[in-house]
């Protein structure tokens, strides 16, 4: 049997990189620079997917010989796509439109191989949120943890406060969905190692 190529992390997320590493997978990082603005009426889970399909072909590209993984979470509100915030304003319009109301958070992961279209696998999580007072979305925005976050917060950090139900996965809104990953992997012979079990 061919040993499985080398894996690469197509994604300068920290988070992304976290929790590959502690499900145990050896892999080395790469990134992608692609445009990642939202097409005219394109809906949450068709942007997740067009992202990490282009992520991991961009780095694919340019590592010949690896495996490559990338992902993609978006945040949407009644069918429209939230991105990150632009600056203190724009985050704390965020938050008031996600309190009390419940929104969805799309992601998709890739795998590309070098051999055509990457493979794909998609989640969709519903969460719900409490009510987020104007002065605690305020707050939130000055711990900095928000800024660069797909709708405005971390669900693993100080918005679990507002976090009343999730349906669906939540290691997909923190930015990659465990099971799917994993499982995904395993498709093309990739393992974590032993001891991390």
């Amino acid at each position: 049997m061919t040993e499985p190529r080398p894996l690469l992390l197509a994604s300068r997320s920290p988070r992304r990189r976290t929790m590959l590493a502690e499900l145990g997978f050896d892999f080395s990082v790469g990134s992608a620079d692609i445009d990642e603005t939202p097409l005219p009426g394109e809906g949450g889970d068709a942007f997740a997917a067009r992202m990490a399909r282009g992520k991991a072909l961009a780095v694919a590209a340019d590592c010949p010989g690896h495996l490559v993984l990338s992902a993609d979470t978006d945040v949407a509100l009644d069918g429209r796509i939230l991105g990150k915030p632009r600056d203190r304003e724009h985050a704390i319009a965020m938050l008031a439109a996600l309190s009390d109301r419940t929104h969805h958070v799309h992601s998709a992961v890739a795998v590309a191989d070098g051999g055509g279209e990457p493979v794909l696998v998609q989640t969709v999580t519903a969460v719900r949120f409490a009510r987020v007072a104007p002065d605690e979305a305020a707050h939130y925005w000055d711990t900095g943890e928000p800024a660069d976050k797909a709708g405005g917060y971390a669900i693993q950090g100080f918005a679990a406060r507002w976090v009343r139900e999730v349906h669906g996965s939540v290691s997909a809104v923190i930015g990659l969905p465990l099971v799917e990953t994993v499982e995904l992997l395993a498709r093309f012979g990739v393992q974590p190692r032993a001891e991390a079990a």
